[in-house]
């Protein structure tokens, strides 16, 4: 995989809640400098990016219920669309993992369908912190994503103890098939580790790693 291949699916992150002003102005510049397509950062930070970002034809996501997932449906649906309003086009989403956990399936996709509903059709990703989910939870989460519409599912936040493994996305995308695609996020820190993301079956990567990893690219073009 070539760098222009790579940037295509690599979006960076900066969701740190200590994120400041600068801090993003900083990291808006970068992306901008490496030639990122989708970047992600916090709901209030959305309005900034976007005037930063758009002239560049780079893409705002933001995550939303982050970063437990345990938030009301209302409170997601505000969210969502409140952030679509000040320029976000793309969704990733916590589920909620009581609920699931609690095998409250019918709530776990109404949660996710009233999202994919706000989104107006922009791409809706589901987070399911599969560091906390057992292998029958991760399929059963699977198959409610693609019951209730939504795009992707996605491995993690990186924010609850542990990220995406390549047993993982094996086993999502056994799950998934061709139906949604999956996100690899978490943990994803060279070059290496994201092209194994790629080759195991994710179709797009997150990480607040992505300027190192770009970077790897001349030393490691190989992998």
């Amino acid at each position: 995989m070539n760098k222009e291949a790579m940037l295509a699916v690599l979006d960076s992150t900066l969701l740190k809640p200590t994120a400041s002003r600068t801090d993003i102005t900083i990291f808006c510049e970068e992306t901008i400098q490496y030639g990122f397509k989708t970047v992600f950062v916090n709901p209030y930070w959305i309005p900034y990016a976007v005037k930063m970002l758009s002239p560049h034809g780079i893409k705002v996501g933001v995550p939303i219920g982050f970063s437990l997932g345990g938030a009301t449906t209302n409170t997601k649906i505000a969210e969502t669309a409140e952030a679509v309003e000040n320029g976000a086009v793309e969704i990733d989403m916590l589920i909620n993992i009581g609920a699931l956990k609690s095998r409250e399936y019918n709530v776990v996709k109404q949660d996710i369908a009233a999202v994919v509903h706000t989104a107006r059709g922009n791409l809706t990703k589901v987070i399911i912190e599969t560091a906390l989910l057992s292998q029958e939870e991760k399929v059963a989460a699977c198959k409610i994503i693609m019951e209730a519409g939504a795009d992707y599912v996605k491995t993690a936040t990186g924010f609850n103890g542990g990220g995406a493994t390549i047993e993982d996305i094996k086993l999502l995308k056994s799950v998934t098939g061709n139906s949604i695609k999956i996100k690899a996020a978490g943990g994803i820190r060279s070059w290496q580790d994201a092209c194994a993301m790629l080759e195991a079956g994710a179709s797009r990567l997150g990480t607040s790693n992505a300027v190192k990893i770009i970077n790897e690219e001349k030393i490691d073009g190989d992998y």
